[in-house]
Parts: structure tokens; C-alpha cells; sequence
């Protein structure tokens, strides 16, 4: 009898430890798909290979460079400032229980993946420092447990999507020094007291944005219209002084026209 249980303890400690060696498929499916989007010119990740996306976790020890395992499945990407270049693939949507995606100063290019609304866990989203373009997916929003929103020095355009307000975890919200245009949303700009606030800082640097809590824009229209006022002025001036003049002369010429005309007429009558 004792045998008997022995040997099923054995089978199932063989078979938890086959579980935890192989990697959960939708994160090998992530890391591989991730690893062809990616270019590594700095050779920073050589044990990104296929034989390590089989089997990056077990149990809280990883593997692959840059992740970071919990209870065999990556929860923590971490690939700032290796120089990568690529795009950031849309299936890391897979890696399912990933909480924290950090890949800022790198040379990424292309747009943010509005698949990243499936990284249901995602506490921290910092992209910063690349070379991102397009608008920034509302789509985002869905990712209700997002604490950190860091997409500063990118080139990223179009309005910032309202949608953002509704996540009320954030506590870090940069976007500064982008393309980006049109009004701050309110439920970004003046949050209510309960709810983090974010100061200018967060939008400068990008010319087309405006609303609280950047500074007022300029009324530049006010100043186009009293410099055409000014110069409408001024030119009205001008006119009259060269109308004026002009009717002088005409007048002095027509004077001495009519002087000449008298003294040809007081020569030709006779004396008396």
C-alpha cells in the first residue's frame, strides 16, 4: 500500500514539474512573435532564442533576459535603453498576465498596438524615449489596472482620447514632448481631489495642445487684427497726405495757369 503511494506521489511530482518546465503557450507565442518584431544590433538579447521561448519560467525563476516570472508565467517585461529597434508586436497581447511593460529609450518605431487593450493586468506602460508615431489607442482605457502611463519623447499625434480619464488607478501620466493637438481632456487635466492630479509638465512640448493645466495659448488672431488695423491706418495717412499735396500742386498750377491767361488778355485790349 505504502508503495502504491509513493509511486502516484512520484508520478504527480514528475507531472507538476513536466507542467511547470513547459511554458504556457500564449507566452511563448508572445515572446516569439515579439523577438521577430524586434532588431538587436547590440546582441543584448542572445538567449532570446526559440528553445528558451519554450520554456522561459519555472515557477518564479526566468530564463529569458529581460522577463520576469511569477508562478511560471511572465509578469514583468523589462527592455529599456538596449537600443532596439523594429516595432512593438501586437501579440504581446498574449502575454496575458504580463503587469509591467517597460521597453522607453529605445529606437521603436510605428505605432502602439491598440491589442494591448487585452493586457487586462497591466499595472505599468512606459514607452517613452522611442520614436512612436500615430494616436494613442482610447482602447487603453480597457486596461483598468494601469498605475503608470509614460509615453513622453515620443512622436505620437492627434488628440489625447477621453477614455484615459475613466482609468482611476493612474497615478503617472506623461506625455510631454509629442505631436500631439486639440484640447486636454478635463477628466485628465482637472481631476477630481480623490484622483491623481498631473501638472503641465505631463503635456508640454507639444504645440497643438492646449486647455488646463498648460498655460493660455496666445491670442495670436487678436494681434493679426490690430496689426491690419494699424496698418490700415497707416496707409489711410499716406493717402491723404499724398491726395493733399496732390491737390496743391493742381491748385498752384491752375493759379498760375489763370495768371498767364490774364496777362495774354490785358495785352491785347487797346488803352484808353
Amino acid at each position: 500500500m505504502g508503495v502504491v503511494i509513493c509511486g502516484q506521489l512520484l508520478a504527480v511530482l514528475i507531472l507538476s514539474s513536466a507542467a511547470a518546465a513547459a511554458a504556457d503557450p500564449d507566452d511563448e507565442r508572445c515572446m516569439t512573435h515579439l523577438s521577430e518584431s524586434l532588431q538587436d544590433p547590440l546582441k543584448n538579447l542572445q538567449n532570446w532564442t526559440t528553445a528558451t521561448f519554450a520554456s522561459p519560467c519555472q515557477g518564479f525563476t526566468s530564463f529569458l533576459q529581460g522577463a520576469t516570472c511569477n508562478n511560471g508565467r511572465i509578469y514583468k517585461l523589462s527592455l529599456s535603453n538596449l537600443s532596439l529597434k523594429g516595432t512593438i508586436s501586437p501579440f504581446l497581447s498574449n502575454c496575458t498576465n504580463l503587469q509591467s511593460l517597460d521597453l522607453s529609450s529605445n529606437q521603436l518605431a510605428g505605432q502602439i498596438a491598440p491589442e494591448l487593450q487585452y493586457l487586462v493586468n497591466l499595472a505599468v506602460l512606459n514607452l517613452s524615449s522611442n520614436r512612436l508615431s500615430g494616436p494613442i489607442p482610447p482602447q487603453l482605457a480597457l486596461c483598468a489596472y494601469l498605475n503608470v502611463i509614460d509615453l513622453h519623447d515620443n512622436q505620437l499625434s492627434g488628440p489625447i482620447p477621453q477614455q484615459l480619464g475613466l482609468l482611476v488607478r493612474l497615478s503617472v501620466f506623461d506625455v510631454s514632448n509629442n505631436k500631439l493637438s486639440g484640447p486636454i481632456p478635463p477628466s485628465l487635466g482637472n481631476r477630481s481631489r480623490n484622483l491623481a492630479r498631473f501638472n503641465s509638465s505631463s503635456y508640454e512640448g507639444n504645440k497643438g495642445l492646449y486647455g488646463y493645466p498648460l498655460a493660455p495659448m496666445k491670442n495670436n488672431k487678436g494681434l493679426s487684427v490690430l496689426a491690419i488695423v494699424g496698418i490700415g491706418l497707416g496707409s489711410g495717412f499716406v493717402s491723404l497726405v499724398i491726395s493733399f499735396a496732390a491737390v496743391c500742386v493742381w491748385l498752384r498750377l491752375t493759379e498760375q495757369k489763370l495768371d498767364d491767361d490774364e496777362g495774354k488778355i490785358s495785352q491785347l485790349m487797346p488803352d484808353y
